[in-house]
């Protein structure tokens, strides 16, 4: 949550994309963790970890590093949240609308977009899809500073309540709020579940 990905979008989104008839592949780059959370007492600890050695613990290993994301092979993109996002995918924790996102993960939403696949993001991830691509629809909830930063980026911000799905239908894009509300479990399966649905939809 604190420093990577959200474990509950994670793997509540592989469990909704298998439930409908998918199959998934998990991706993440090798670099370096921003930082490492004790998710006990929210302190920083002093100790380094990698991003690809830690996503591989929710993939139980079946994981690439995302140097080698081919966006020909895949029928969508699905980013999970987690601060981790905002953190490593990204630096929006810390620069807002000033933020970048790395390269890897650039080019594989922008090559998504560019074949028109759908590209779906819960929680906080849309903000990579606003750092990426310009004038998207798409929700992160209700959080007031965060919905400033998108929409100083350009994007059109929607207020939405849990299991709720944003399609901006011209770019193809998929949002969801998640934990970016008060949420329980629960509500992320419902939202991880009709956004992966939804996109599937876009798909027949």
């Amino acid at each position: 949550m604190f420093d990577g990905a959200e474990i509950h979008e994670a793997t509540l989104s592989m469990l909704a994309i298998m439930v409908n008839g998918g199959t998934y592949q998990i991706f993440a780059p090798d670099i370096k963790q921003h930082h490492v959370i004790n998710h006990i007492t929210g302190e920083e600890m002093d100790e380094e970890r990698n991003v690809l050695i830690e996503s591989a613990r929710i993939a139980r290993g079946n994981i690439r590093p995302m140097i080698s994301f081919k966006a020909e092979e895949f029928d969508a993109l699905l980013i999970p949240g987690g601060f981790g996002a905002a953190k490593n995918l990204s630096d929006f924790a810390f620069k807002g609308a000033e933020a970048g996102v790395h390269i890897q993960v650039k080019d594989a939403i922008q090559e998504m977009h560019r074949m028109g696949k759908p590209i779906g993001a819960l929680c906080i991830s849309p903000a990579l899809i606003a750092l990426t691509l310009d004038n998207i629809d798409l929700t992160i909830g209700n959080d007031k500073a965060t919905v400033e930063a998108l929409e100083a980026l350009n994007a059109h911000h929607l207020e939405t309540s849990h299991g709720e799905v944003v399609h901006d239908k011209e770019d193809n894009i998929f949002t969801t709020p998640c934990y970016m509300l008060d949420a329980t479990i629960v509500d992320i399966a419902i939202g991880a579940e009709n956004i992966v649905k939804a996109m599937m939809k876009s798909m027949s």
